[in-house]
C-alpha cells in the first residue's frame, strides 16, 4: 500500500486524489511554507480542485458535534467529509453544467438572487454592528432628533360642531343625559357640520395645547383645546364653545402625559436605528454605483410594449396598436 492510501482511495475515474497529511491544529510555521501546504490539491473533480486549505476551512466551520457524525477518528472525519460533502457538491455542480441546468430560467433566476443576496450580505458585513457604533454618534443622533423622544401632554378630544348656539345647547343636553359613546356618536352623525370627523363621533385625536392633532393634517381650534383642559378626563364641557362662526360640544376623553426620555433610555433604540440607516445608505450607494457602471441599453419602447396577463400571471410580449412606436434594436457599443 502506498503512503496515504489508508485514508484516501480513488472514488472513480473522474476524480484523482492526492494523499496529504492534514494537520488542522498544527503550528503554521513558515508563512510561505504554510501557504504552499494549504494550496496543495487534495482532490480534483473535472476542472475543479479541493485544496488542503479549503478542506481545513470547511471543517473548522462545522460544530464539533456534527463533525463527530463523520467518524470516530480525525482521519475518518477528514475522508468522509471530503467525500460526502465537498466532492459530492463538485460532482453535482459538474453534472449540472453538463446538462446546462444554469440555462434554465428558474435556475438562472435563483442563481442571480443568490448572488444578489450574497452581495448584500457582504455589504452589510462591512458596516459596524449596532453595539460597535460610537457613543458620540449615538449622542449626536439623539440631539438632532430630540423631538422623537420628547412629547408634550396631549388630550383626546371629541367634538360635535353645530351651526348655532341653540342647536349646540340641545345637543349638549342630550349628550349629558346619557353620557355614553354610542349617544355622542349618534349625535355627531346627526348634527356635526364637520364632515371630516362626524362619522367617527367627532373624535379629533390627541391634541396638544397648540391644537395640533396626532391625526395627519388635522389642527383643532385652540378655544376647543382650552375648554377641554378646564374639565377632567371623561367630562363633557358644561357649555357650548364658540369655534369661529359655529358652536362646539366638547368631550374630554382622556390624556397622555408628557414624556421626556433620556439618552440612556433610548440608546439601544438609537443604535438600532443608526445601524439600519447605515445599511440602507450603503446598499443604496452600491446600487447607484452599479447602475452607473453596468445598466445600459434600457429599451423603453420594448418595455412599454410588454403586457402582463392578469388572469394567468404570464408575461405576454406584444405591441399595443397605435400606442407603441416601432422598436429599433439596440446596437452594442463599439469596442475600443
Amino acid at each position: 500500500m502506498r503512503p496515504g492510501e489508508g485514508w484516501l482511495r480513488p472514488l472513480g475515474p473522474a476524480i484523482a486524489f492526492f494523499a496529504l497529511a492534514l494537520g488542522l491544529g498544527a503550528d503554521a510555521g513558515d508563512t510561505a511554507a504554510e501557504q504552499a501546504r494549504r494550496a496543495t490539491v487534495v482532490a480534483r473533480v473535472g476542472p475543479r480542485t479541493v485544496t488542503a486549505g479549503e478542506l481545513e476551512d470547511r471543517l473548522a466551520a462545522v460544530p464539533a458535534f456534527q463533525l463527530a457524525t463523520f467518524g470516530g477518528s480525525p482521519a475518518a472525519v477528514k475522508r468522509k467529509f471530503l467525500e460526502q460533502v465537498l466532492v459530492q457538491d463538485l460532482l453535482l455542480a459538474q453534472g449540472a453544467e453538463a446538462r446546462h441546468v444554469d440555462q434554465q430560467l428558474t435556475v438562472s433566476q435563483a442563481l442571480s438572487r443568490a448572488r444578489s443576496d450574497a452581495t448584500l450580505r457582504a455589504t452589510r458585513a462591512q458596516i459596524p454592528t449596532a453595539a460597535q457604533l460610537s457613543f458620540e454618534d449615538v449622542k449626536r443622533y439623539f440631539e438632532e432628533n430630540r423631538s422623537k423622544y420628547e412629547a408634550p401632554e396631549r388630550t383626546n378630544v371629541w367634538r360635535i360642531l353645530c351651526k348655532t348656539r341653540e342647536e349646540a345647547a340641545a345637543v349638549l343636553d342630550g349628550a349629558k343625559k346619557d353620557g355614553t359613546i354610542a349617544t355622542f356618536t349618534s349625535l355627531a352623525r346627526d348634527h356635526s357640520i364637520d364632515k371630516a370627523t362626524f362619522l367617527r363621533g367627532g373624535n379629533l385625536g390627541f391634541v396638544g395645547a397648540d391644537g395640533q392633532s396626532n391625526e395627519a393634517g388635522l389642527k383643532v381650534d385652540t378655544a376647543v383645546v382650552k375648554a377641554a383642559l378646564e374639565v377632567k378626563d371623561g367630562e363633557i364641557v358644561p357649555h357650548p364653545v364658540a369655534e369661529g362662526d359655529a358652536w362646539a360640544v366638547v368631550w374630554r376623553r382622556g390624556t397622555i402625559p408628557a414624556s421626556h426620555r433620556t439618552l440612556s433610555e433610548v440608546e439601544p433604540q438609537i443604535r438600532d436605528a443608526l445601524y439600519k440607516q447605515r445599511i440602507e445608505e450603503s446598499q443604496k450607494k452600491l446600487l447607484d454605483d452599479l447602475r452607473v457602471a453596468h445598466l445600459k441599453d434600457l429599451n423603453e419602447p420594448l418595455l412599454n410594449g410588454i403586457e402582463i396577463s392578469q388572469s394567468e400571471g404570464n408575461v405576454v410580449p406584444r405591441r399595443r396598436p397605435g400606442q407603441v412606436p416601432p422598436i429599433t434594436p439596440v446596437k452594442p457599443a463599439a469596442s475600443k
